[in-house]
């Protein structure tokens, strides 16, 4: 089971669409179960740092299946510090993320980076929610 490249397309086209509603810049990554990317994109004129930040929070969501703000309170933890220093260091634990799960399993998550923590865990469910 895994997540398409169409489906992660569309997942990103509802991210963007909220992010217009909202009228902020982001960027959205959406990755695979395993943390890989599958697909991405870059309103013109959002942040640069947006670009990391929505790929290390989706990541961080694939990897624990949960939206990456609930993993903010334990993030100094020492199991969560070494998972991410384990794997490379590219997890970020800040609200902006929602797991992918289909048929209680996840394939991927999607990130988003540019606006306020809220605003990016909104469009990232906002894409998520069109599968």
């Amino acid at each position: 089971m895994s997540l398409t490249l169409d489906e992660a397309n569309r997942i990103l086209a509802g991210a963007l669409a909220k992010a217009r509603q909202l009228d902020i810049k982001i960027s959205a990554a959406v990755c695979d179960g395993g943390g890989r990317l599958i697909a991405f994109q870059r309103m013109d004129g959002a942040i640069w740092a947006g670009v990391y930040g929505s790929q290390g929070k989706a990541v961080a969501s694939a990897a624990f299946g949960r939206a990456s703000g609930e993993l903010t309170a334990r993030a100094e933890h020492p199991t969560p510090r070494g998972i991410v220093a384990a794997e490379g260091g590219h997890m970020i634990m800040g609200q902006g993320a929602v797991p992918i799960i289909r048929d209680g399993v996840v394939i991927g998550a999607c990130g988003i980076g540019g606006g306020t923590s809220q605003q990016d865990e909104d469009c990232a469910r906002a894409g998520a929610d069109l599968l």
